[in-house]
């Protein structure tokens, strides 16, 4: 009932009224995924293949296309294996584009994700920038761009030096025309630096015939450390030039591969040191200045400075495991990297003397990196494991053979114990598919972990396993 001076106040209903609002169509982004990086080297290696079965590409006059396909995945994923000579089968028109496949495959590969970015025009979101710096190791996600010209310049600059190095020791050779010690020291220089291994020396002897020469022996595994090492950790250096203030990915690269480098100089030198076959004919310094380039070489550059197939199974197997790891991330090298190897051994000795959280140089690493790098690994192993049981089937050569292939293959190596022309049509495509997965696969599988990673919505009970 209404008490008396109440009053009821009644307004009208309002009809909501309707704003028509055009949808915003979705911008097609350039987002950074790991199928752009395998459909950019699928078209390189594409294109290659084409061009290197043209008869103007050899000197024959005609190339298969499962050796064109083979030696352009080699040239392009920097491996360095190979099925025919590439001094005296490809012509220069075929030389030419083996030495661009090299260049964009081993500077691609170090920037491979801001070049397609940058070659389309796109701009850079904020995704793209952690993926891009996720993959080169760096915490910025500004000055990208500038960061790829720098290393523009670094390679091509690093390069002109090798190649006017090699110069001076090639055209003092009565034999050779300035020609060709000009063109033998552009192609050796490119290929050194982008740990690819291949030479147009001509003899299928690599570097055999210099293993007496310091000039071209130290020139070349300087080119390969260099571009095995990665621009960022040299940056890093020359900015901070001071060990303590180098960023912890830069302290595990350098210790790591200064530790692999010593550890393979010493073992090479110990097990082949009276092999007639390898050191034994050598005198003691030129015993060392080879031990030493067959411990730089394992870091995915495919040189030799002596005959691979000679060593002793011991050798061979240490070989191997350098191989595996590689070089450094966001460098020419392939393998699990060296980051990846150093953070694993880090977590272990941590977790050996009793640290809860596992970490080196003072720095504690986060779970995620370390979860990255244990499936890396294990998926690598993997995939060796798989290549190898395959080619038991379809080849007829040992089994330290076969692993010693496919690990090359997988690592962008190109170190042969001499059986990679002997392998058969199916053997080729496997090795050719293990080198195009070997180069792309870290990456990839490094942007798809973190593109993928999503804050758990629940969490189940923890329990737990028995080890040991």
């Amino acid at each position: 009932m209404p008490r008396p001076g109440d009053k009821i106040f009644r307004t009208p209903r309002v009809k909501p009224s309707r704003v028509a609002l055009e949808i915003a169509p979705k911008r097609k982004g350039a987002a950074l995924t790991p199928m752009v990086l395998v459909y950019g080297f699928v078209g390189i290696i594409a294109l290659g293949t084409i061009l290197l079965m043209l008869p103007i590409s050899s000197k024959t006059g005609h190339t298969s296309f499962v050796h064109a396909l083979f030696s352009a995945t080699s040239a392009t994923c920097v491996t360095g294996l190979s099925v025919v000579n590439t001094g005296t089968y490809w012509s220069p028109f075929g030389q030419w584009v083996i030495i661009t496949l090299i260049q964009l495959g081993g500077f691609g590969f170090m920037t491979t994700a801001t070049l397609f970015l940058i070659a389309l025009g796109r701009r850079f979101g904020l995704r793209e920038r952690m993926l891009i710096s996720e993959s080169m190791g760096i915490d910025r996600l500004g000055g990208l761009v500038r960061l790829v010209k720098r290393i523009a310049i670094f390679a091509i600059a690093v390069e002109g030096i090798g190649a006017a190095l090699f110069f001076i020791r090639f055209s003092a050779d009565s034999s050779l025309g300035l020609g060709t010690a000009a063109w033998r020291s552009v192609f050796h220089s490119v290929s050194a630096f982008n740990n690819c291994g291949l030479d147009i020396f001509g003899n299928a002897r690599s570097l055999l015939d210099y293993q007496g020469d310091v000039l071209v022996i130290l020139v070349t595994a300087v080119l390969v450390f260099l571009g095995g090492i990665s621009f960022i950790v040299l940056a890093d250096i020359s900015l901070t030039r001071r060990f303590t203030r180098l960023s912890l990915d830069t302290k595990i690269v350098l210790i790591t591969s200064v530790s692999l480098l010593v550890l393979g100089t010493i073992v090479i030198l110990a097990t082949e040191y009276s092999n007639p076959a390898t050191l034994g004919p050598l005198p003691v310094s030129q015993k060392l200045l080879v031990a030493f380039f067959q411990s730089v070489t394992p870091r995915t550059a495919g040189f030799s400075a002596v005959n691979i197939g000679s060593m002793a199974s011991f050798t061979l197997f240490f070989t191997i495991i350098l191989m595996f790891i590689g070089g450094a991330s966001g460098s020419t090298a392939g393998g699990i990297k060296v980051n990846t190897f150093g953070l694993l051994t880090s977590t272990v000795w941590s977790l050996i003397r009793r640290k809860e959280h596992p970490g080196a140089f003072g720095k504690e690493f986060t779970m995620q990196q370390v979860q990255r790098a244990l499936t890396i690994v294990m998926i690598s192993l993997g995939l060796v494991v798989i290549v190898v049981l395959i080619l038991s089937i379809t080849e007829e050569f040992g089994f330290l053979n076969l692993l010693f292939e496919t690990v090359s293959a997988f690592g962008t190596v190109g170190l042969s114990t001499g059986i990679t022309p002997e392998l058969s049509t199916a053997g080729l495509l496997i090795l050719t598919a293990t080198m195009f997965i070997g180069r792309l696969g870290p990456l990839a599988l490094a942007f798809s972990l973190v593109q993928r990673q999503q804050p758990s919505k629940y969490r189940y009970p923890q329990e737990n396993i028995r080890l040991g």
